[in-house]
């Protein structure tokens, strides 16, 4: 299966919001974790983040199957340090009907590519401290634990890849 990852569009905004909330129920049905706030998945402020170019999308076989979201700040999970040297990753989600294919390594990968091209020294990112198994595909994938913080009502582990030298 050929994976190509590209920016998403105001027209991916639909197949952004299925593949977010069928990633956000199968977390939920699978141990109660509740991923995102209400109102993150709504499809106006989906698309208002694909036209920013926030997200970008995997692709196979002409389906979007993949989607993460890339920003060059993140004052919520990350106050506590200068960002100014780093890029984020946040809603990684993968469909179901392809999962462990390949999808998010993709999507990493385009997001430590793009992150180097910027200059960046980091690729950071946080989940839920409570999902090993998401804990583990990311510390497979290089990133190491930098920390952990409470914000709000999440208890996250935070991660950083670092991609370029001082």
């Amino acid at each position: 299966m050929a994976i190509v990852v590209r920016q998403a569009t105001a027209d991916d905004t639909r197949a952004l919001v299925d593949i977010l909330t069928e990633a956000l129920q199968w977390v939920e049905r699978l141990d109660g974790t509740i991923m995102w706030v209400e109102g993150e998945l709504e499809e106006g402020l989906v698309r208002a983040e694909a036209e920013a170019g926030m997200f970008v999308v995997a692709e196979a076989e002409g389906r979007i199957i993949g989607a993460v979201r890339f920003q060059l700040e993140d004052q919520l999970f990350w106050p506590d340090i200068d960002g100014s040297d780093s890029a984020f990753v946040h809603r990684l989600a993968v469909r179901r009907s392809h999962a462990g294919q390949g999808v998010s390594t993709a999507l990493l990968q385009w997001a430590v590519d793009r992150a180097r091209a910027l200059g960046k020294r980091y690729l950071r990112l946080d989940c839920d401290a409570d999902r090993p198994r998401l804990r583990t595909l990311y510390e497979r994938f290089g990133f190491r634990l930098h920390s952990y913080r409470q914000v709000g009502a999440y208890f996250v582990s935070r991660y950083e890849l670092q991609i370029l030298q001082p």
